[in-house]
């Protein structure tokens, strides 16, 4: 597959879910800045375009993409039954996880009180967050996608949530860099070990999980929303 270098690197990701964890492999950011250019991304990063692009130029039959034509409540279902579950789930795990490392280890690895801190932040803007999409953005998206009714406050809701992601992002960002990229130190037990591998994990499915909201599902309901308002205009 040809891969064009002026094409957003959310629209990279979108043609072949494969090609996220490449993109994450280089350092750049498909979710939050997914809509930069893959030109412009690299540069940015200082990375080399020429090396990005071969690795994006996957030889095998893509995996089925998060397709934008998909039904907007369908796919805010999707998001909430993967990436919402995983994270009300793991979250308490996780949390609980980091505190006690951070206990024990914390001594010989002052690191851990800023990791524990930033998770706590990160945990601290997510509840309410996937709260609120839950119960009130998700339902508005769904009920406007069936009947057409709006109240007109949907896209300055999604804004917010596009903000906070950016936030949840940020603080996930740092969690990397504070553990050396989950890098397991020599002293690690079991516990830490799983710790790291935790917030790991949760940072990969998290870009997944705002991916999936900031440059497919978000950007379906605008269009929904700016249709509803033209109709109702005319």
């Amino acid at each position: 597959m040809t891969v064009e270098t002026s094409a957003t690197l959310a629209d990279l990701v979108i043609q072949d879910a494969r090609r996220a964890r490449i993109l994450e492999s280089f350092g750049l950011d498909y979710c939050c800045h997914g809509q930069h250019s893959l030109a412009d991304a690299t540069t940015e990063a200082g990375v080399d375009l020429r090396e990005v692009v071969r690795a994006l130029d996957l030889p095998a039959p893509p995996s089925p993409p998060v397709r934008v034509s998909q039904e907007q409540a369908d796919l805010a279902h999707d998001i909430v039954d993967t990436h919402h579950a995983y994270m009300w789930e793991e979250m308490p795990r996780l949390r609980a996880l980091v505190e006690k490392v951070a206990r024990v280890h914390g001594e010989r690895h002052p690191e851990l009180a800023r990791v524990e801190a930033l998770f706590t932040a990160a945990i601290a803007e997510l509840d309410p967050h996937m709260t609120r999409e839950e119960r009130v953005v998700f339902p508005a998206i769904s009920r406007l996608e069936r009947t057409g009714a709006h109240t007109g406050s949907l896209a300055a809701q999604i804004e917010v949530l596009v903000d906070e992601h950016t936030v949840v992002g940020d603080l996930f960002k740092q969690l990397n860099t504070a553990t050396g990229g989950y890098a397991v130190p020599d002293d690690a037990c079991g516990s830490y070990r799983a710790m790291l591998d935790g917030l790991r994990a949760m940072e990969l499915d998290l870009h997944e999980h705002i991916h999936k909201e900031n440059n497919v599902l978000f950007p379906g309901a605008l269009q929904l929303e700016q249709a509803a308002t033209t109709r109702g205009g005319a």
